[in-house]
C-alpha cells in the first residue's frame, strides 16, 4: 500500500514515518496507527461530513487493532470549519493528554495538527479529499485575533489515504488538489533559476520526491472529475509527496514559487471568501499557476545570450526607489513584509552581475531545461479546465487586469528568487508582463 517512491520519501521526511495510500486503506489504518501511536484512547476529529464519510469505518478498524477509542470531537458541517485558534484550543481540551487523529483535509488536519503540537503528542491523518498538498507538511495557517499566521508545528506521524474514500469527495476537492499540484511545474522551473544563478541549488534527491510524478499525476484529469478511484493514485501519491519533500528540505522551495504568492495576495486581500464554500486555495493557485506559465513563455522567447550584463547593471533601480515603489503598492505591515523580503534578494553593481552571469553563460542549457520543465499556457489551462479547476481568470472572479496588477506584487512579497525576479533583475520585466496580455494569454 506504499509505492517505492512514497517509502524512498518518508526515508528522508522529518516528521512522517508511515504512509498508505491505497484504495482499502481505510481498512487497515487502525493496524497502522497502532503500530506507530500505540494503543490509545486515541481522539478522532472530523466534522459531519467527514465523520459521515468515514468515522465509523475508522473506529471500527482502530478497535480492531486493539486500540482505545474515546468520544469523538464532530464539529458542525455547515459552516464550514475555520482554522482559527479556538477551534484549535476545543481540540486541546477535548484531547485531554490522548492521542488525536485528524478525520478530514486542509482546515481539520491544520487544527489537529497545531493542538497536537502544542500537547507535545504526535498524530495522525486519514484524509477524505485530495484537495492540497498539506496532510504531510510541517506547519498550520491559523488565525487568531483576525490576523492568518503559519504556526511552527510538526507534520503527522502516519498518513492514510484510501482511494475509495478520496474519490467520493466533492469534485471542486478534487479540484483544488489539483489546481495545487500543477504549481509543480512553474514553481519547478522557479528553481532551476534559482540554480543556474547559485542563489538555491537544487536537491537532486528532494527534486525527484516532487517533480518525478507530476506528469503522470496530472495526466488524468477528466477521469478525476469523473471520480474514478483508479485514476487518484498518482495525484494523491504527488500530493503527499509534496509534503514530504518539504519536510526533507525543511522549507517550501520544493513545493511552490511565484505561482503562490498570487495566491497567497488574493487570500489577504479576501478574493472568494464569501462563497459557500470559500474560494480554495488550490483554486487560486491555478491561476497563479497559468500566470506564471504565461510569464515564462514570453521570458523563453527572448535570447538571453545578447544581453549586455554591465548596461544592465548600470541601469539597475536604486534601492530607495525600489522601497518608494513597494510603498506605493502595499499598506501597512504588509508594506514593512515586502520591504524586507524585497531587500533581501536585492541585488546590484558587481553583485547582480555575478548572480547573473552563469544563468546568461548557459542561456541555451537553461532554456532547454525550463521547456522540458513547463507545458504551454494554452496546455494547462485544457487540462485544468477537464479537471474542474479554473482556467482562466474570470472562473476565480477576477479579470485580466487584476491578474497583471498582481505581478509587480507577487516579486515583491517573498524573498524567494524566481522568473519574475530574474526578469526584473535584466530589466525586461515590465515587457514581459506586457507580453503576457498581449499575445501570449488572451
Amino acid at each position: 500500500m506504499t509505492s517505492d517512491t512514497l517509502r524512498g520519501a518518508l526515508a528522508r521526511a522529518t516528521d512522517t514515518v508511515a504512509a498508505a495510500v491505497a484504495r482499502g486503506a481505510l481498512a487497515e489504518s487502525g493496524r497502522l496507527i497502532a503500530a506507530h501511536l500505540g494503543a490509545g484512547p486515541h481522539l478522532i476529529v472530523a466534522d459531519e461530513n467527514t465523520w459521515g464519510v468515514a468515522g465509523e469505518r475508522l473506529a471500527d478498524s482502530l478497535r480492531a487493532a486493539g486500540c482505545a477509542v474515546a468520544d469523538p470531537l464532530i464539529f458542525p458541517g455547515q459552516p464550514a470549519l475555520y482554522a482559527s485558534y479556538d477551534n484549535c484550543l476545543t481540540i486541546q481540551e477535548a484531547m485531554a493528554g490522548n492521542t488525536a487523529i485528524a478525520l478530514g483535509s486542509g482546515t481539520i488536519n491544520d487544527l489537529v495538527k497545531l493542538a497536537a503540537f502544542e500537547q507535545g503528542v504526535d498524530y495522525a491523518v486519514v484524509g477524505t479529499a485530495a484537495s492540497m498538498d498539506g496532510y504531510t507538511g510541517a506547519g498550520a495557517p491559523m488565525t487568531e485575533n483576525g490576523v492568518k499566521v503559519t504556526r511552527n508545528c510538526k507534520a503527522p506521524v502516519v498518513v492514510i489515504m484510501d482511494l475509495d474514500v478520496v474519490a467520493a469527495a466533492p469534485p471542486i476537492m478534487t479540484a483544488s488538489g489539483y489546481g495545487d499540484l500543477v504549481a509543480k511545474i512553474p514553481g519547478g522551473a522557479d528553481w532551476i533559476l534559482a540554480d543556474y544563478t547559485g542563489v538555491e541549488p537544487i536537491d537532486p534527491d528532494v527534486w525527484d520526491m516532487v517533480q518525478s510524478g507530476v506528469t503522470t499525476a496530472l495526466s488524468r484529469p477528466a477521469d478525476l472529475a469523473a471520480g474514478d478511484a483508479d485514476a487518484f493514485d498518482g495525484l494523491v501519491e504527488g500530493l503527499c509527496l509534496s509534503g514530504l519533500a518539504m519536510q526533507a528540505y525543511n522549507g517550501t522551495r520544493p513545493a511552490s514559487g511565484a505561482e503562490h504568492y498570487f495566491s497567497h495576495l488574493w487570500e489577504i486581500a479576501g478574493l472568494g471568501a464569501d462563497r459557500n464554500p470559500p474560494l480554495s486555495h488550490g483554486f487560486k493557485v491555478a491561476v497563479g499557476s497559468l500566470a506564471m506559465c504565461a510569464f515564462y513563455e514570453a521570458l523563453l522567447q527572448r535570447d538571453l545570450t545578447a544581453v549586455d550584463l554591465a548596461a544592465v547593471a548600470t541601469a539597475r533601480t536604486p534601492w530607495e526607489e525600489i522601497e518608494a515603489d513597494i510603498r506605493s503598492k502595499f499598506d501597512g505591515a504588509l508594506a514593512d513584509h515586502a520591504v524586507r523580503e524585497t531587500s533581501a534578494k536585492y541585488a546590484a553593481g558587481a553583485e547582480l552581475v555575478e548572480r547573473l552571469q552563469p544563468l546568461l553563460d548557459q542561456w541555451p542549457a537553461a532554456a532547454q531545461r525550463l521547456r522540458s520543465q513547463l507545458i504551454t499556457t494554452a496546455e494547462l489551462s485544457a487540462l485544468l479546465r477537464q479537471a474542474g479547476a479554473p482556467s482562466r481568470p474570470e472562473d476565480i472572479g477576477l479579470t485580466a487586469d487584476d491578474v497583471r496588477a498582481m505581478f509587480p506584487k507577487a516579486m515583491y512579497y517573498r524573498s524567494r528568487y524566481t522568473a519574475l525576479d530574474v526578469a526584473w533583475e535584466l530589466g525586461i520585466f515590465d515587457e514581459l508582463v506586457a507580453d503576457v496580455f498581449d499575445t501570449i494569454w488572451k
